[in-house]
């Protein structure tokens, strides 16, 4: 089990990327989802250089603790220190996981001394519209180098001005949801036993199996990991965009029968599955997502 003294705490944000912010925000609100308000990005490529506008924008669904990140590319011309264009030049989807730390500057030392390439600790700011006007929200935060993560783009984060992020008034959902309880990544089965070991020394905790997945517990919420050769006993018919990729997302919700009302009557089938019901990632801008009950 994971220890809630570690540097990463659990689930900071999960993103979802493409260059129809508008289209993505539709499909998310039609889900019962309340989006904080569109930010534009400041960001710096390199350590100590200060941020500059970015070509990306987000809105996002704030459970209190992480969060569901919806980015998109809203000016071409824009400086793109971060490389968003590459990635969704690559694929449009769900490609961003990013886990919680208290301290960006432990982390990354850590992560380096165990062999891992990082950017360093990187800074982001982006203004919010808050019940008292306009605030900055500022994180740091550092990537591992992508070269080396082909199934996502992975970063720790950690918040600085986290009071404008989670602002209890975007935290309530017509749909219910409380929480992002787990992200679920599938593996090439080649590649598999190397990806658990990465994320296992990551996240410093062990792994423990469950069915075809294997599980990675956090302080808060859990990694589950499958291999591409299982992937239809969890995700049956679903997509797949890599030989390994981020596929699905486990919200919780307070009453999975009114969250899947919800999403039906916003114009979206939905499939029965254990606990709770999903969606599929043809339908959900290239993310899976399971709703349970809390």
């Amino acid at each position: 089990m994971a220890d809630d003294t570690h540097d990463i705490r659990g689930f900071h944000h999960a993103g979802i990327v493409t260059r129809d912010l508008d289209a993505l925000e539709r499909t998310y609100l039609s889900f019962g989802f309340t989006l904080s308000p569109r930010s534009r990005h400041l960001l710096n490529e390199r350590p100590g250089e200060p941020p500059v506008p970015g070509c990306t924008a987000n809105r996002c669904a704030l459970f209190g603790g992480a969060y569901i990140e919806l980015l998109g590319i809203v000016d071409e011309s824009a400086p793109d220190p971060w490389r968003t264009k590459a990635m969704v030049a690559d694929y449009e989807g769900f490609r961003l996981l990013n886990f919680d730390t208290g301290d960006a500057e432990a982390a990354d030392r850590r992560l380096t001394a165990g062999g891992l390439r990082t950017s360093g600790v990187l800074d982001l700011e982006r203004d919010v519209d808050t019940e008292d006007g306009t605030r900055t929200m500022r994180a740091r935060a550092l990537h591992l180098d992508p070269r080396t993560t082909p199934e996502a783009y992975v970063g720790i984060a950690q918040h600085l001005t986290s009071e404008y992020v989670h602002q209890p008034r975007h935290l309530r959902h017509p749909n219910g949801a409380r929480a992002l309880e787990a992200v679920l990544i599938v593996v090439d089965d080649g590649e598999a036993d190397a990806i658990t070991a990465r994320y296992a020394r990551i996240l410093r905790t062990e792994p423990r199996t469950l069915g075809p997945r294997t599980v990675l517990d956090l302080a808060a919420g859990r990694l589950e990991l499958v291999r591409a050769s299982r992937a239809e006993e969890v995700l049956p018919g679903e997509p797949a965009p890599a030989k390994s990729y981020l596929a699905a997302m486990t919200v919780a919700v307070d009453d999975v029968a009114a969250a899947r009302a919800i999403v039906e009557a916003g114009g979206t089938a939905t499939r029965a599955a254990d606990g709770g019901f999903t969606v599929s990632a043809r339908d959900a801008h290239g993310a899976a997502l399971l709703f349970t009950a809390r």
